[in-house]
């Protein structure tokens, strides 16, 4: 009997990366599935590998071809699929565990004609970060849909993130280009075709970003690579020539925003004998889109398309190395005067909370600028004293843009279980903005730490509506009070504000919970958590990370429940074992996680003493600490290795501050493993709600930050 899942996987030269890929796709909850494996004249080991999986798990098999590109090897491993469904994977990609169940029981429900779900992106430098165009089309679960009803679909331009009905697929004959950028054509004309669709918010798909870059999507500035994101360019306008209105404009907006963008931009890297070929690409996919629509763009932009139609082409050249610059010289009109807004820090200080940040009207002065900030609750303002610095500005200069606000006990206690926001009002002579605080940075701002204002309240800074930085009061919440750690178990003391109340630990992302057994003494608990089933139920929600994360709920006879709330001290709870970590600790909104893993060396603090910036963290094994930047367009990299020393507390890495300077440089700390292996080091919650730490030194100023996870110094 066929299998009901077809999973197609072309690969070529990729044996780096093809075993994990393949290996998440064996772990897959949904069992009934083929994997077909196309080898498209690959010239390393990476048959090899495809070989060796087939001969262990008879659900893969293996076709090979000579080497024609990835669309035909997608056709080709389409030709051999047998199953009712059919998803396309890339070779140097993941899979979550649950991505294929989730999108198969979804068409399984709805009958609709294709299911696709969420998506990130990671690497070993930065982690896994939401992925732009994925975050736009995937926001909720839409069930029975259709890209004329849910226009942002026309942005959905990857195959890899889902899951289409065979005959669907068949019925209208789909077959992938031979050209790069080969998705698009596919993919819109079956949100075309299709009836119905589903979306589901959840990640369901990781792809992998190259350190180098020099994955097909990421050559972007490559003369073939340009050609072919024209000629797939070209393919999307047929489709849509007599599509809806809606659709049509929202791919013409869309290339005018993503495609076209790129082919001006690649005069700044283009040598000279292809400036003509480039010329000839930008006019075939500019002329095509309406003229409305790139009247619509930017003065900018439009400058670009004027150089382009009068063939200037030193024009094109200067604006696409330095767009800022000559955006300098523009006449600004009121519409470009628009106020931005920036979350720089977050601490606090006297039972107070300080809020650090910024505020600017673009294009023009700040020290020119007043500004009022208020704290709006339940529709009421709170006026607020505001001390001014200077920071970073937008176009990257110091001047009077920074703020401080400090909140005492008083006015934190009017606060509401409804989100609080910060309004704030600028004006430059006869220029006046308004709008809420929002744009949270990294560090303190996205980790923000919360407190207790009194016995009862507790008060939770975070995002809220729209994006915009928040207060939360919480009044008498569960909490997790403390922690023990025994040989075996995890010890969790805490307090309810239920009656009679039951401890759950849910699975966020794959779903289920199960009751943690309680000892009660009136609304105080004790729960005991063994370690062992924790770390021998190894399937984890994160392909990347390979880990898995657990939240606890408190929930009454009645079904009222609540997330339980992090009030347990300021650093995470760890058991390491065989290889992997548990760790108690707390999520971005400060409630309490469970993260199951594989060991990877985490950071729980950073200092600079002196001349030297000292990181620590728990002491796992046996490990070499470096701080790394890679080279521009390469994997190869620098590093400056760390002095490593051993405690009771733990390890700590240490560098001399000056190795660190070299200006506008990235630098990631990495541990590396006795077998040669490296990992970026991981930069948990705690410590990421206390930074960014900032180390003038000399003309520079080092700051470390935590990015998607990782521990981060940016030198300027």
């Amino acid at each position: 009997m066929p299998p009901r899942l077809s999973v197609v996987v072309p690969f070529y030269n990729v044996g780096e990366y093809l075993g994990p890929c393949l290996d998440s796709i064996a772990r897959q909850t949904w069992a009934d599935f083929e994997a077909i494996l196309v080898d498209d004249g690959s010239m390393d080991d990476s048959a090899v590998i495809a070989k060796d999986f087939c001969t262990r798990d008879s659900r893969f098999r293996m076709v090979q071809q000579e080497n024609a590109g990835l669309g035909p090897a997608r056709n080709t491993g389409t030709d051999h699929a047998t199953g009712e469904y059919i998803a396309f994977v890339d070779s140097d990609d993941l899979v979550t565990r649950h991505g294929f169940g989730m999108l198969v029981r979804t068409l399984d429900r709805t009958g609709s004609d294709f299911a696709g779900g969420n998506a990130r992106r990671f690497n070993n430098s930065y982690g896994v970060r939401p992925s732009y165009l994925q975050r736009q089309c995937f926001t909720q679960d839409r069930f029975a849909t259709h890209v004329s009803e849910t226009p942002e679909l026309v942005l959905d331009r990857m195959v890899w993130n889902k899951v289409y009905r065979r005959s669907f697929w068949d019925e209208y004959a789909y077959r992938f280009p031979a050209i790069r950028y080969e998705d698009y054509p596919v993919t819109l004309k079956a949100h075309l075709d299709a009836v119905t669709v589903d979306t589901l918010a959840a990640p369901v798909y990781y792809w992998r970003e190259r350190e180098s870059g020099d994955s097909i999507t990421q050559q972007k500035f490559q003369l073939g690579n340009l050609r072919d994101r024209v000629l797939s360019a070209g393919m999307v306008l047929d489709l849509v020539d007599d599509a809806l209105p809606s659709v049509r404009r929202g791919v013409h907006e869309h290339f005018r925003q993503i495609d076209l963008h790129a082919v001006l931009t690649a005069f700044g890297t283009v040598p000279a004998e292809e400036e003509q070929h480039l010329v000839e690409l930008a006019h075939e996919l500019g002329d095509r889109l309406d003229a409305a629509v790139l009247e619509e763009a930017s003065r900018f932009d439009r400058m670009q398309y004027a150089a382009l139609a009068g063939g200037d082409v030193e024009l094109l050249r200067r604006l696409a190395l330095d767009g800022a610059e000559a955006q300098e010289h523009f006449q600004v009109s009121a519409a470009d005067l628009t106020l931005a807004t920036s979350v720089r820090e977050v601490t606090w200080v006297d039972g107070g909370l300080s809020v650090k940040g910024t505020a600017e009207i673009r294009h023009l002065q700040a020290s020119a600028a007043s500004v009022r900030i208020s704290l709006v609750i339940a529709g009421r303002s709170y006026p607020l004293k505001v001390r001014r610095s200077a920071a970073t500005d937008l176009r990257g200069d110091e001047s009077l843009v920074g703020f401080e606000v400090l909140l005492d006990r008083e006015l934190l206690g009017r606060c509401t279980a409804g989100p609080a926001h910060f309004d704030i009002r600028m004006r430059s002579g006869r220029v006046r903005r308004r709008d809420r605080l929002r744009g949270q940075r990294a560090g303190s701002p996205g980790w923000p730490p919360g407190a207790w204002i009194d016995e009862s309240n507790w008060i939770q800074p975070g995002p809220g509506k729209d994006g915009c930085f928040a207060l939360r009061r919480l009044t008498d919440p569960c909490r997790l009070t403390s922690v023990e750690q025994t040989p075996d178990a995890l010890v969790l003391h805490g307090r309810s504000s239920l009656d009679d109340p039951a401890l759950f630990v849910t699975r966020p992302v794959a779903g289920g919970e199960e009751e943690v057994p309680l000892e009660l003494d009136g609304r105080d608990f004790t729960a005991r958590l063994p370690i062992r089933p924790i770390l021998e139920e190894t399937n984890p929600d994160d392909p990347f990370s390979q880990r898995t994360t657990r939240a606890f709920r408190v929930r009454d006879p009645e079904g009222r429940e609540q997330v339980l709330l992090w009030t347990a001290g300021d650093r995470l709870v760890s058991h390491a074992e065989d290889g992997r970590v548990v760790m108690l600790t707390r999520s971005t909104g400060g409630y309490v996680n469970l993260h199951e893993s594989p060991i990877r060396m985490t950071a729980t603090a950073a200092i600079a003493a002196g001349n030297k910036l000292v990181v620590r963290g728990p002491d796992w094994g046996e490990v070499s600490f470096s701080w790394r930047r890679y080279l521009a367009g390469s994997d190869d990299h620098v590093d400056v290795v760390c002095r490593r020393t051993v405690s009771d507390d733990g390890w700590a890495a240490v560098v001399d501050l000056d190795e660190l300077i070299q200006p506008s440089e990235d630098w990631i700390l990495f541990a590396t493993v006795p077998d040669g292996s490296s990992h970026a080091v991981q930069c948990e919650p705690f410590l990421s709600s206390r930074l960014p730490l900032t180390v003038p030194r000399g003309e520079h100023v080092l700051a470390v930050r935590p990015l998607a996870g990782t521990l981060h110094v940016d030198v300027r």
